[in-house]
């Protein structure tokens, strides 16, 4: 299970830098608060839980979990619901595809992430 969270979290960092790639071309800016939830939870949340992991696995993986959570509602809301500069169907041609291809593998991500998180850290729960 330990690979599973390595690997999605890794698999989400580099998909988070390609859509970061889609929003710059597209001109789709964040404002502050936003670009910072993106900064800390969405890029060094599960990190930083992936990291911890290694030493205090339960904490760790509940960090991933609690942070792919949050990602998670954050760009579902702001891609695929709201109807502002972030969503899907606002993003220019010329970068609707990479946009919306890569929002829907973060919520995917995301979604793993947070179940994997979960699982590991109640699997170690259980362990100890």
């Amino acid at each position: 299970m330990r690979r599973a969270l390595t690997a999605v979290v890794l698999v989400h960092l580099l998909v988070s830098v390609v859509h970061g790639t889609a929003h710059s071309g597209a001109g789709v800016e964040l404002g502050p608060s936003g670009s910072l939830f993106v900064y800390i939870v969405i890029l060094a949340g599960p990190l930083v839980g992936l990291i911890l992991s290694i030493r205090t696995p339960r904490l760790g993986a509940w960090i991933v979990a609690l942070t792919m959570s949050g990602s998670f509602v954050f760009g579902v809301v702001n891609h695929f619901i709201i109807d502002g500069t972030d969503h899907v169907t606002h993003v220019a041609a010329a970068w609707r595809t990479s946009f919306t291809v890569t929002a829907a593998l973060l919520a995917a991500f995301e979604a793993a992430g947070a179940a994997i998180g979960v699982r590991e850290a109640t699997r170690e729960r259980r362990a100890s």
